[in-house]
């Protein structure tokens, strides 16, 4: 498919006029002056309804050029006026939305009184400055393809004032370059937004040299990111008035006074501040427990929030509600294990590249590098769970912090169960050896403490022995719910997005089925289980040791197969409750003033040079 030029767009546009049919043009439906025949005509004023009524079937949409319209009112006026050159000369706008339009070629000279150009939406990767009318004044190149401006500024219409250039993939160095007052004399409105530029000192030392700038907009640049925008911007453009659709009061500027002095030690990073707070909605995940139920396993619930973000360094914990701690490898539903997402800053960050597909299904920050997975302290079950969990996160790459905004983030509410089996007297003489043990002397049996120096009372020792120890199975955790969170609103010039997440009515089993999977020999109590074991060496493969301790609720390790055997997988019944909410908070560092830059700084770098001290 051969590319498409815009003078054949707009050459299409001058045909589909129909300047020479009815009612415009000359013919046989207009009364001649000096024609002495009476033939049937129409009036001037019903020829221009036709053409004005937006309900009439001579009506043409006229939205691509103002001049359009009264075009075809000077062909039904003056038709013996209309030429080729003169239709030319007659335009002024041209606007060509999203027509794509891939070449602007040499045609476009015709039009040698062109004004405005607009080229929105084409697919545009380049524009010979050579086929721009020198009369330009207005270019407007945004969501194109563009990638550089090198053909664009050699030279450039001369008394351009206005240039966009939103929503492209501009941002290099050499770009920065072109956009010099020595191209671009007379411009005094500039559109930047929505690309790539990060070096945002280059780009301002650029813009300086632009002597007329008045209007400036940069918002979804991946440096707007940073603390120091739009203060640094503010300061170092004194004649700017009008900065990403704001005007700019005599207030702000006499807050970021002096803040351009400091661009020597402003580094180019973003600080974003994710908060979680309250939890409502999550169900009881012991409402329906059957009364009956076997004293073993004791299953105990825990819960967390998890979501993951762009950083480069571990997440400084600002505010702990209860200490999180690193856990030890989980057992996840389907009896795969997995390392426990770490929530403490002295815990080792979770690379989210293996494990991309457990928080985020739909995959979007695959390809985003440094993404890392957090996880709020573990709270037992309540009506309202608050985890009061702020994390701080740093990011050096701009350009991919941008790529993560607008992509969002996921957040994931998790559920923790933990089953509990009673110790074997084996696991206790092993795991406990601060107990007193019983040892054999003589036939007969009698406690011995171990030397462990415990100076409690032997009688404390008899009541402790009364209380099984429990062995703990591995976690297995599920997900009970995903949200995901858009922030595209942060590169669109707000400093903070709160939301109160909906993960819509959540689900929980209320019958609890134990898992087969710990391996050791369990039972009720210690004495128990030695005179279970006796019963059993004494009656052989009778069955009755079996079916005495089976009976007893399920206590000990035939109890526990009781369990396995007796409850179905599909006895579990999902209760429906309230819609589950998560409130939720990102906010980026955003500096007010120049004082206030100066003394962050300050704290940033006494951190940093001790450091440097003790390593010297």
């Amino acid at each position: 498919m051969s590319p498409l030029t815009l003078s054949a767009v707009i050459e299409k546009h001058i045909r589909h006029l129909c300047l020479t049919d009815f009612p415009c043009g000359r013919g046989s439906w207009r009364k001649a002056v000096d024609s002495a025949e009476e033939t049937e005509t129409e009036e001037t004023d019903s020829l221009l309804d036709l053409l004005i009524c937006p309900h009439s079937p001579w009506w043409h949409d006229a939205s691509w050029s103002p001049q359009a319209l009264t075009l075809r009112k000077l062909a039904m006026l003056s038709p013996e006026h209309l030429h080729t050159n003169f239709i030319h000369k007659h335009f002024t706008t041209l606007r060509i939305v999203d027509e794509n339009v891939s070449v602007v070629d040499g045609g476009l000279l015709k039009f040698s009184k062109l004004e405005e150009l607009v080229l929105s939406a084409n697919r545009i990767s380049e524009i010979p400055a050579d086929n721009l009318p020198c009369t330009l004044k207005i270019l407007e190149l945004r969501a194109n393809r563009l990638s550089a401006l090198n053909s664009l500024t050699s030279p450039p219409p001369p008394h351009l004032q206005y240039l966009g250039l939103g929503s492209s993939s501009l941002g290099s160095c050499q770009d920065i370059a072109n956009l010099s007052g020595k191209h671009w004399p007379q411009l005094v409105c500039l559109d930047l937004s929505d690309c790539e530029f990060e070096d945002q000192r280059a780009l301002l030392s650029a813009l300086t040299t632009l002597p007329c700038l008045k209007t400036l907009v940069l918002e979804g640049n991946p440096f707007t990111l940073a603390p120091s925008y739009p203060g640094s911007t503010v300061d170092t453009l004194p004649r700017l008035s009008c900065l990403d659709n704001s005007w700019i009061t005599p207030e702000e500027r006499h807050r970021f006074k002096g803040l351009a002095k400091l661009s020597d030690v402003i580094v180019d990073q973003a600080s974003a501040t994710v908060r979680v707070g309250g939890v409502m909605g999550i169900p009881d995940p012991l409402m329906n427990v059957d009364e009956n139920a076997p004293d073993f396993p004791v299953v105990t619930y825990s819960y967390f929030i998890t979501y993951e973000f762009l950083t480069q360094e571990t997440p400084v914990n600002l505010k702990v509600a209860s200490e999180s701690k690193c856990d030890t490898d989980h057992e996840t539903e389907d009896g795969s294990t997995d390392a426990d997402p770490q929530s403490v800053k002295n815990c080792k960050i979770e690379k989210s590249a293996p494990d991309t597909g457990e928080l985020n299904p739909e995959g979007t920050c695959c390809d985003i590098a440094h993404v890392s997975r957090h996880s709020t302290s573990k709270q037992t079950w309540s009506e309202h769970m608050d985890f009061s969990d702020t994390q701080v996160h740093t990011v050096s790459d701009l350009g991919g912090l941008k790529k993560f905004l607008n992509h969002g983030l996921y957040l994931r509410v998790e559920e923790e169960k933990v089953l509990s089996w009673p110790a074997s007297s084996e696991d206790v003489a092993v795991t406990k050896p601060s107990q007193s043990v019983k040892e054999k002397n003589g036939g007969k049996e009698r406690e011995c403490p171990i030397k462990s120096g415990s100076t409690k009372d032997k009688s404390k020792d008899k009541k402790k022995k009364s209380v099984p120890d429990l062995v703990n199975d591995a976690p297995v955790r599920r997900s009970l719910g995903s949200v995901h969170v858009p922030l595209q609103s942060l590169l669109k010039g707000d400093r903070k997005v709160e939301i109160l997440c909906d993960l819509g009515t959540l689900h929980v089993e209320s019958v609890v089925e134990a898992a087969p999977t710990c391996k050791k020999d369990l039972g009720k109590k210690i004495k128990e289980e030695k005179k279970d074991d006796k019963d059993s060496k004494r009656r052989g493969s009778s069955g009755t040791g079996q079916k005495n301790t089976a009976s007893s609720k399920g206590k000990g390790k035939a109890g526990r197969e009781q369990e396995v055997d007796v409850v179905p997988a599909d006895s579990s019944v999902c209760v429906r409750l309230q819609p589950a909410t998560v409130e939720l908070s990102v906010e980026l560092e955003k500096w007010e003033s120049e004082s206030e830059a100066r003394r962050l700084l300050h704290t940033k770098q006494i951190p940093k040079s001790a450091e440097t001290g003790r390593l010297s």
